[in-house]
């Protein structure tokens, strides 16, 4: 191939083969050029020597496959490739990272928290603590030192508020937490409104508001008495600043999951021989669901630790993430959320969601919290072309995402038509946003509305049903290039829709189970089908 550089321009061998390498990868040529790869501009080095590596092919990466199952793939791989097999591998965005970018940020050190893949929960913690535990002295920070994570703060700055983020949150105030479902529902699900006037903070639909919650003061103040010291000494938190007793527990310690380490501490602290052997057997089984840790330190009875002890055992507050519920073009300055409150009762005691109920009770209009954006991953948000049709499954709280993409549809006036499965317990109590989506409906932004109220009749009937149900539409809807989307939990109503939808696929389209799979699998790697699931 004729080279694209003047024999008489100015540049030595090694420019000319750089500047012709981008001109080849820019126009799309391939072929060598004066025997050099014209790949070697991508690589960013112009020796046609250059090998530029293949993407690695993770096959642990695969949320279905139980934890044993992923870390069986990963044998014999470098600890950073063991320590994302541990993580729930949803990409969720829940820890600020992605799975592999957490993992690689344990593994070199520069991420100290082991505690924040949500999904993943126990299990995932302590999988991660065994894989350190047995690497040692192999895990050494990065060269950069700073502990820093990339995917927020180029997320923070891509948004246009590089100066706020998960570590170094804005404080905004609440304008409303206002109640969506109606009196005689066994829920409390609120529409909350966040002020950011002057934030200079700005998202996209698809992204996630990160909310810093803050402890019931009952339980902290339970366990400041049950510790049986002074609530106003002074200790150090988990994030290295000094503070009283209560407003650590108040502000930056995780009271809902005991770690190893307070239950190793307790066993070695408590005379009493049953609370030792029950104390080991939470410590080999692992604690049930709901399990605090006020209530390790009622089966601890006796047992005496210092203030400083028990903080040193306890893992940090962890942010909470909400799917951002509202588009910027439709609220301006304002962010908000579709929140679960969570409340029950174990024990003869009442536990709390903590972020779920601060935002419902613990924090009044006018007062303030600490927030930062997540921006959405993997392609979760509106298609780019405006005449792209959307389906759209958010049972639930799942709804959140959906009432943005709708409100950002309807703001550019996009042409492509949109269709909403949305379902919950009844339909007189529980549906969320009613008076939103039939004025969507009636103004044609939203093409169809597809409900299932699962306590309403004889039989439960929920939006997998209805997708069943509407299998030929929704194929026609897919052959015309519709994006699919769900939002919701993963272990069950989203495996029910990724099976329900791989039925209909099969079926209307006169597929093998193979070839419906592999039609999944290109629609997810042309982020046609994209998830955002916890």
């Amino acid at each position: 191939m004729t080279s694209f550089i003047p024999e008489t321009a100015p540049f030595n061998e090694q420019q000319r083969a750089w500047l012709n390498g981008f001109l080849a990868g820019w126009t799309g040529i391939t072929e060598s050029v004066d025997g050099n790869a014209a790949t070697a501009m991508a690589a960013g080095l112009p020796s046609a020597d250059t090998n530029v590596e293949e993407e690695e092919d993770f096959p642990w990466h695969d949320d279905s496959l139980p934890i044993v199952d992923r870390m069986e793939l990963a044998d014999g791989k470098p600890l950073d490739r063991k320590l994302m097999a541990a993580m729930a591998q949803l990409n969720c965005g829940s820890c600020g990272y992605l799975c592999q970018t957490y993992s690689e940020a344990i593994a070199s050190g520069d991420e100290k928290n082991v505690s924040l893949c949500s999904p993943g929960g126990k299990e995932t913690k302590q999988m991660i603590k065994k894989l350190l535990a047995e690497a040692g002295d192999s895990v050494q920070p990065s060269s950069n030192g700073n502990g820093s994570n990339g995917s927020e703060l180029n997320g923070a700055a891509a948004n246009g508020a590089a100066a706020w983020s998960r570590k170094n949150p804005y404080s905004a105030n609440l304008i409303e937490s206002r109640p969506l479902n109606q009196e005689g529902s066994a829920k409390d699900t609120r529409h909350v409104a966040i002020d950011l006037v002057g934030s200079g903070i700005k998202y996209e639909v698809g992204d996630a508001l990160g909310v810093y919650p803050t402890n019931c003061s009952d339980l902290c103040m339970q366990i400041v008495d049950r510790l049986a010291t002074d609530s106003h000494v002074k200790v150090a938190t988990p994030q290295g600043n000094t503070k009283t007793l209560l407003e650590a527990l108040h502000e930056d310690c995780c009271l809902k999951d005991p770690t190893d380490e307070l239950l190793e501490l307790l066993v070695g602290r408590t005379p009493n021989a049953d609370a030792q052997a029950t104390l080991n057997h939470l410590l080999a089984e692992g604690v049930p669901d709901g399990f605090d840790v006020l209530d390790v330190l009622e089966v601890a009875g006796e047992s005496t630790i210092t203030a400083t002890e028990f903080l040193e055992c306890l893992d940090p507050l962890n942010p909470r993430l909400y799917s951002i519920a509202s588009s910027m073009k439709a609220v301006g300055d304002q962010v908000h959320l579709t929140v679960g409150k969570v409340v029950y009762e174990r024990e003869g005691r009442v536990r709390k969601g903590v972020a779920s109920t601060m935002l419902a009770d613990r924090v009044n209009c006018g007062e303030s919290m600490r927030v930062f954006v997540q921006p959405n991953h993997g392609g979760f948000t509106v298609p780019e072309k405006d005449a792209t049709p959307m389906i759209m499954v958010g049972p639930g709280t799942g709804i959140a995402p959906f009432v943005a993409f709708i409100q950002e549809r309807a703001a550019r006036k996009a042409s492509g038509d949109n269709w909403l499965f949305f379902g919950d317990q009844h339909e007189a109590y529980d549906f969320l946003y009613e008076s939103e989506l039939t004025e969507h409906v009636h103004s044609g932004v939203l093409s169809r509305l597809d409900t299932a109220f699962s306590r309403d009749g004889d039989t439960k009937v929920y939006v997998q049903d209805k997708m069943r149900e509407n299998a030929a539409e929704l194929w026609a809807w897919l052959n015309r290039g519709a994006h699919f989307y769900v939002c919701g939990d993963a272990t069950r109503m989203a495996a029910d829709v990724d099976r329900a939808l791989l039925q209909i696929i099969t079926q209307e389209g006169g597929m093998s189970e193979d070839e419906g799979k592999a039609y999944l699998k290109t629609m997810t790697s042309e982020k046609r089908y994209v998830r955002d699931v916890y």
